[in-house]
């Protein structure tokens, strides 16, 4: 009889545990489908629901059966204890926890379907990281004003005098370099995090990988944002390419090697991709699409008053 064990909340085996034992907990609501299991002879960690028909979880059982305790047994006077003497030559025992790692879902599997991110996940990705790192930015370039302002605000205050003094040089150099290293910083950590993905791509459902599904490494997510400037500078084109190419790859991408996939691709569970929009996604471009319809009417209400003031002048 197989002896089963599983990981608990806090990622720690639990066990052993004979088949009858796994589906009673899984009955009394102690296990759920996605807990992790392991018996001898898999080689990694499965989510339980892999062995719904194994282990009959689908049926519901008439009654709840539990284990008896065996009775204490009383030591015969003449006996002792047996006393046991730690060995390194001791064998291991057989309730020892698997040795099998215990690993994640979301764990590199090379192969499978690769679902690859459409144009406009990619955007509504990109308008969520504008607004998180766009805040950030704005507060250190706050900071970074106050404190050239502090140092020298004779110099700083003129600005004919301002570019003539070092400091004043140094404050318009940091104003520019500061919010580029933060952003150079904020999407290659995320990109080269366990999560290969930044927060906009996190709520969106997607991340970035090499062409062969690997993580990308730190030195490769800072180029990655630089190339991104190269995709930019021909009016955006760079970009739009994600839409067209075959791969669905932006012009920094086929620079750095990467793709943009899908968050389950790679993965032990590859048909848990999506490939349509998705909710986050949907709900981002109906906002930004208000908002630039508001921008629009603005600026057309301005263009509208500007012509009405000259017809009267």
């Amino acid at each position: 009889m197989s002896t089963w064990y599983y990981a608990d909340a806090e990622r720690q085996r639990q066990g052993p545990l004979t088949a009858d034992e796994l589906a009673q907990r899984f009955h009394q609501g102690r296990l759920r489908l996605d807990t992790l299991v392991w018996r001898d002879g898999m080689a990694d960690w499965q989510p339980l629901r892999d062995f719904t028909d194994e282990l009959a979880l689908h049926r519901t059982p008439a009654e709840t059966f539990y284990t008896p305790v065996e009775p204490a047994v009383a030591m015969p006077a003449n006996e002792t204890m047996p006393v046991f003497v730690e060995s390194s030559a001791r064998t291991e025992s057989p309730y020892a926890p698997p040795s099998a790692t215990l690993t994640s879902d979301e764990a590199f599997y090379g192969g499978g379907e690769v679902v690859y991110a459409g144009f406009w996940k990619r955007v509504a990705a990109y308008l969520i990281d504008a607004f998180v790192i766009g805040i950030v930015t704005q507060v250190v370039q706050l900071v970074v004003m106050g404190l050239f302002f502090g140092i020298s605000a004779s110099s700083m205050g003129n600005p004919e005098t301002m570019f003539a003094s070092g400091t004043g040089i140094l404050f318009v150099v940091a104003l520019y370099a500061v919010p580029l290293a933060l952003n150079a910083a904020y999407y290659a950590a995320f990109h080269a995090s366990s999560k290969q993905a930044t927060l906009g791509k996190m709520a969106v459902g997607i991340k970035v990988v090499r062409t062969d599904g690997t993580r990308i490494s730190l030195a490769r997510g800072v180029g990655r944002f630089f190339a991104t400037i190269l995709s930019s500078l021909i009016i955006g084109i760079g970009f739009l390419m994600a839409a067209f190419t075959e791969r669905k790859q932006a012009l920094h991408d086929m620079v750095c090697d990467t793709l943009v996939v899908d968050k389950w691709a790679y993965t032990a569970h590859p048909e848990w991709q999506k490939r349509e929009l998705g909710t986050v996604t949907v709900v981002i471009l109906a906002i930004f699409g208000v908002l630039m319809l508001a921008v629009l009417a603005v600026f057309a209400l301005a263009i509208g008053m500007a012509a009405s003031a000259g017809n009267w002048n």
